[in-house]
């Protein structure tokens, strides 16, 4: 099943298969943030923004924003 990192939820695990890179900022993509890599959603922050997200062991922070651009396969 397609979707975006923004819609998984709390526990989820995907693949990345497309990242729109002229819009992710570079250190994301520095970071693991690569088609083919494995995300993981942890945590959501209590109004919804921002989500902390394990790719590949890194642990990251991002906007709702930065993650519609994140395309992922359940």
């Amino acid at each position: 099943m397609h979707t975006t990192v923004d819609q998984l939820k709390k526990g989820e695990k995907a693949i990345i298969t497309e990242i729109d890179s002229d819009t992710l900022p570079l250190k994301l993509l520095e970071m693991g943030c690569l088609p083919g890599n494995t995300v993981e959603l942890l945590q959501i922050a209590p109004l919804g923004d921002p989500m902390y997200l394990d790719i590949n062991g890194a642990r990251l922070a991002i906007r709702k924003e930065t993650a519609k651009h994140i395309s992922v396969e359940i």
